[in-house]
């Protein structure tokens, strides 16, 4: 059963069809990548699952438990989690106090939401930079502060949306490793335009072109794939 399963999604806008009934699912353990042109519907779908957008149509289910009509903060304590494509931290907040405001609702006991802090950013690096203001830190930095902010939640899904943008090649290699090292705890959903990653990454590739599925397989099934090829990777 997959862990994450979305059946028949739609949302409108107007006469603007950008989720068209799209069926994707996500299994446990999985890092499975979201790609498509610009405006194919990515963005749109995402926040359709992580619940920052109501589904005008279709259904999800988490775990095999039917999420479709819960807000966005259910679904967090479900066990989604999503960093968004624009970095959205808190400049003036120390690096420690940023992940602790996300989670803080979350935990018990001072003694649980420290830990749980620490932890979260141990796993990405920047426990070293703890005390550091979050606004000072670099691009790269202030992206591994929002992976630290999503997986100090503890989800059994993370969303990634565009991670790797405006990054250096050796911040990518590091990322990379990152996301690697995340699973089979987490199920990864990427959303990402740099297809070297993608394909480095990805066990699965949806494509979604129009606000609809073009194709769905492996890295090496869609690469091959003619209608992708004319779509998204050219020949």
């Amino acid at each position: 059963m997959s862990l994450l399963d979305a059946r028949g999604l739609t949302r409108h806008f107007g006469g603007l069809k950008a989720v068209d009934g799209v069926d994707f699912d996500l299994a446990a353990g999985e890092i499975h990548a979201l790609i498509g042109p610009n405006g194919a519907g990515k963005t749109t779908f995402v926040s359709l699952l992580s619940g920052r957008l109501p589904v005008q149509s279709g259904r999800i289910t988490l775990a095999g438990e039917d999420i479709t009509g819960l807000p966005a903060h259910a679904r967090v304590r479900k066990g989604i989690a999503y960093t968004f494509q624009i970095t959205s931290v808190f400049p003036g907040l120390s690096v420690f106090d940023n992940v602790a405001l996300a989670v803080q609702g979350g935990r018990g006991s001072a003694r649980d939401l420290s830990r749980a802090v620490e932890a979260a950013l141990y796993r990405v690096g920047l426990e070293t930079l703890r005390r550091e203001t979050a606004g000072t830190l670099s691009y790269g930095h202030q992206r591994l502060l929002e992976v630290a902010m999503g997986l100090a939640l503890q989800p059994r899904v993370l969303i990634l949306d565009e991670p790797t943008q405006g990054l250096a090649a050796g911040e990518i290699g590091a990322f990379k490793a990152l996301v690697r090292g995340l699973v089979p705890e987490v199920a990864v959903l990427l959303i990402e335009h740099n297809m070297e990653v993608v394909m480095d990454l990805a066990q699965r590739i949806t494509v979604l072109n129009f606000g609809r599925v073009l194709a769905s397989g492996t890295p090496d099934e869609v690469r091959a794939n003619p209608a992708v090829q004319e779509a998204y990777l050219g020949a």
